[in-house]
């Protein structure tokens, strides 16, 4: 069964729909005037602090997700025939030629935006409380500025005194506002672990974004964004490395998980991994639809039968399955390539998965005279993902048998088979956004760019504390930062983190999979930031777009 959810009282749902309605359009409203009563106590606190968590939910589930994944070397967004073409929403991010119109962005910047207004609207009306009160609040604000800093580079800076039409900030400015903003309440936030404050802002949720952001200080304080090389000196390693310690010395998280079984629909505040995360339920936290687009168009009863057919228009590239290579590593089961078999309870059967079709529907471009003669082929998902002739305009890969079948597919975050029909293609996985075994790592990255070591740790012992409870090989000698980018790669591919990574490592414009189709993305750096959206721009017309676009 599903962990169970703490139940929103009738304020957290009022409070929630008022704030959403103005979220966006007026920062001046008076917060005070939509509700007949304060919150004075701790109860009532939290029931309308809960509506601060809530605004990036659908960009969490899909839009960030896929923009994350999809701009990088871990996956390509194809078509077959004209099916999930949609206008070149997926086939932009996959080449690196997206524009301002992409869908994807106007949903990652109104989700982080609402997220701003919403903490401070909640800000306004928690006026006078405690310091300790207003902590989560702030720290949810860091983050949203965060997620627009990191994809957008110069935003508003939405503090306590913005305006309804703030100016735009340097990205090196938002850095700094967020670092202060987090270090400041630190330690005011909670330190309880536990169901209670799972997918909620505790100290540990602070000090993790605190060594993200220290780790990416050179990239977000770089005068310009093509600026940037892994040569421009970080002075807040070790700053990193001291978030990462807090982290470790807490003694609340650890890696007992098995790799898989993790980020199953069952997942929770039992994963002593997770330090952060976006909770979903099919029922009552709709969003997370990762299953709807990996899963092949063919394969809608794989896992068990289920009530929603999935769209199957996301292919990992090969170039990126070929790091899923270490004898015995538990992540290397996260792709499905080869022959298709049933799966229940999440293993793997021996019956094979078979589609009844034609020879003319597993190759439409074969037309002799019995293509219609029935025929049983097993599902075989390819290394390659070879496209159709005339193809590439649209990354078809055709809609037969064999293009549903190209490239193989993700099953990390694997399906949930308990949705009903009215959940659609809903998940209960709860997406981590900050994990411990990350803070392993990013300890590990700032040693080797020159952080002082601490606690007698290596980059090698630190990154064979991630071998070993994956069952890979361990390293005989410290790893070299491509090594340790690939390590990164097996270790959170699909959870929205390759973006960062490679920009940060300075091969965000290496050329991989599709891209030879837009050869100029691989000079163009200032795509490490998406353009303002075109909808944003109408409305603050005095801004001016990302240089380059």
């Amino acid at each position: 069964m599903k962990k169970s959810r703490n139940c929103l009282k009738t304020i957290v749902l009022g409070c929630t729909a008022a704030l959403m309605a103005t979220a966006c359009t007026d920062l001046d409203v008076d917060i005070k005037s939509q509700y007949t009563e304060i919150p004075d106590t701790p109860e009532a606190i939290e029931a309308v602090s809960a509506a601060i968590y809530n605004p990036y939910r659908t960009a969490m589930g899909r839009q960030h997700w896929m923009a994350q994944c999809m701009s990088t070397d871990e996956m390509a967004g194809v078509a077959m025939g004209a099916d999930y073409y949609d206008g070149g929403v997926y086939r932009q991010m996959t080449v690196h030629d997206w524009n301002a119109d992409n869908g994807m962005l106007g949903t990652m910047w109104d989700g982080a935006m609402t997220g701003i207004t919403t903490c401070n609207q909640i800000r306004k009306m928690l006026e006078g409380k405690s310091p300790e009160d207003l902590a989560p609040v702030r720290a949810m604000r860091a983050y949203y500025h965060f997620l627009l800093m990191d994809n957008f580079g110069d935003v508003p800076i939405m503090d306590d005194d913005a305006t309804s039409h703030p100016e735009r900030s340097k990205r090196a400015d938002v850095c700094r506002f967020i670092e202060k903003e987090l270090l400041d309440v630190k330690d005011l936030l909670p330190e309880e672990v536990s169901e209670a404050t799972y997918g909620k802002a505790t100290r540990y949720m602070a000090e993790a974004l605190l060594a993200k952001l220290y780790l990416n200080w050179n990239v977000y304080t770089a005068e310009r964004v093509d600026d940037y090389t892994p040569a421009t000196p970080n002075p807040k390693l070790d700053d990193c490395i001291a978030m990462c310690d807090a982290l470790i010395e807490s003694g609340h998280f650890a890696l007992t998980d098995s790799f898989m079984v993790k980020f199953r629909p069952d997942n929770g505040p039992h994963i002593r991994d997770f330090i952060f995360v976006m909770p979903f339920d099919r029922e009552t936290q709709q969003g997370m639809v990762h299953a709807r687009f990996w899963k092949s168009r063919s394969g809608k009863d794989q896992f068990g039968v289920v009530a929603s057919g999935p769209a199957g228009n996301l292919r990992c590239l090969p170039e990126f399955l070929d790091k899923f290579c270490l004898p015995g590593d538990d992540r290397n089961a996260q792709y499905l390539v080869g022959p298709q078999y049933y799966w229940e309870n999440y293993e793997r059967t021996d019956r094979p998965f078979i589609i009844e079709t034609t020879k003319n529907g597993l190759d439409q471009d074969y037309l002799a005279a019995d293509k219609d003669d029935p025929i049983e082929w097993q599902m075989d998902y390819t290394r390659e993902i070879p496209l159709r002739t005339g193809g590439e305009g649209t990354l078809d890969v055709g809609n037969d048998q064999s293009g549903r079948a190209a490239g193989a597919r993700s099953i990390k975050f694997y399906p949930d088979v308990e949705a009903t029909a009215s959940q659609g293609h809903n998940q209960s996985n709860d997406m981590p956004i900050f994990r411990y075994a990350d803070i392993v790592l990013m300890k590990a990255e700032a040693i080797l760019r020159g952080g002082t070591a601490t606690k007698g740790d290596t980059p090698m012992s630190l990154m064979n504390q991630i071998r070993t409870y994956v069952h890979a090989p361990l390293l005989a000698a410290d790893p070299t930062l491509d090594e340790l980018l690939d390590e990164r790669a097996r270790e959170f591919a699909d959870e929205g983190w390759r973006r960062n990574d490679l920009i940060r490592f300075g091969r965000f414009e290496d050329n991989w999979g599709f891209r030879y189709l837009y050869p100029e993305g691989m000079e163009e750096k200032f795509r490490r930031v998406f353009p303002i959206p075109t909808s944003v721009l109408n409305t603050n017309t005095h801004w001016k777009q990302n240089e380059g676009y």
